[in-house]
């Protein structure tokens, strides 16, 4: 016959003795069972509850720490993400700056010829003539490197007039020259393709005699 455990939570207690002595009674001790029953041990140990909880909350401080390493990991990932980002536009300002500098020194070179002549002409002892001659020279050297670089002139007197490329500076009264055309260049004005670069300061002329027509 099988042998069953009963636990009990009493604590050990003392039994009289035939002789008057008392004799301590060990609830955990095993007492033979009488014949034809079942064998009864006393255990004075009870389930640890607080055991039980710790191991039912591990799960979930299990599922805390993993909660943290990825967050840590996708801070991480964050700051280094942020930090390539600043070096990216760190390089590409430094590459646009080089660029600039670049273009400009190419710019600057083609016109280092034209101010060595200007240069030049201050210092020739020649009569006034030659003086102008030579500028003339010199203006026609800077057209032929703005025409190199597709820089064109805008077209003014004799045109019509345009506010998308002409700035008007003043009317005159002109009977040669149609109505609303412009009638003087002061400043002459510039594109590169089909930018305009700055407009052409214009006098406007106004024909009284079309106006009354």
């Amino acid at each position: 016959m099988s042998k069953k455990h009963t636990e009990l939570t009493e604590a050990p207690s003392a039994a009289p003795t035939p002789g008057g002595q008392q004799v301590a009674i060990n609830p955990s001790a095993e007492l033979p069972a009488p014949e034809g029953e079942e064998e009864i041990v006393v255990s004075a140990a009870s389930p640890d509850m607080a055991e039980a909880e710790s191991v039912a909350e591990a799960p979930e401080e299990t599922e805390a720490e993993r909660l943290k390493a990825e967050r840590d990991q996708l801070l991480d990932r964050l700051a280094r993400l942020q930090a390539e980002f600043e070096n990216a536009r760190k390089r590409a300002e430094r590459e646009r700056t080089e660029f600039r500098e670049f273009v400009t020194g190419q710019v600057i070179e083609q016109f280092l010829p034209v101010l060595d002549n200007f240069q030049l002409a201050l210092k020739s002892t020649g009569s006034a003539h030659q003086l102008r001659s030579g500028v003339n020279l010199i203006v026609k050297q800077m057209e032929e490197i703005l025409d190199k670089m597709q820089v064109k002139a805008v077209p003014a007197a004799g045109e019509a007039f345009d506010p998308r490329i002409h700035e008007a500076m003043g009317t005159v009264e002109r009977d040669d020259v149609p109505d609303q055309h412009v009638a003087e260049e002061v400043r002459r004005g510039y594109k590169i393709r089909d930018r305009l670069l700055r407009p052409a300061l214009v006098r406007v002329a106004h024909n009284a005699k079309q106006v009354n027509e």
